[in-house]
């Protein structure tokens, strides 16, 4: 289920996800470390993609809730890191997308396209969400 503070992190992944496996295909016909078909192949990538976004949402989840016991903290005129990250996630989803497509054009037109930018928004969804747990451990 989408919180109301997580409905813009899903807003700008779904143009790039038209094209990926409905969900009446999304287990390939063998194991994803097997995968050899294109077919199985993008459906690999893109259950590699969702098992990283939701990671991601549940280390929003507890980075915003410790950037809001920060703001709690403080007096009313100097609060603002929650503002501050949720700025930092929509420009963060403006670059995920923009890399990812260009990536995209490295095989554009060729089979491998869709798991390519798959891949692609996995990992850089893996990099942000280390990125956010650690700023939600602090200073160490």
């Amino acid at each position: 289920m989408i919180k109301a503070g997580l409905g813009i992190l899903y807003l700008c992944g779904c143009v790039l996800l038209m094209d990926a496996p409905s969900s009446a295909e999304d287990k390939p016909s063998v194991p994803c470390d097997q995968a050899v078909s294109q077919n199985d192949i993008n459906i690999c990538a893109d259950l590699d993609y969702r098992a990283a976004d939701k990671a991601l949402n549940a280390q929003w989840t507890a980075t915003k809730k410790v950037l809001t016991g920060w703001d709690a903290e403080l007096e009313a005129h100097n609060k603002g890191a929650v503002e501050e990250l949720t700025k930092a996630q929509r420009a963060w989803i403006a670059y995920r997308d923009a890399h990812c497509n260009a990536v995209g054009y490295s095989v554009w037109g060729g089979s491998l396209y869709q798991a390519v930018i798959l891949g692609c928004l996995a990992e850089v969804t893996r990099n942000r969400t280390a990125e956010l747990k650690q700023l939600a451990d602090g200073i160490q």
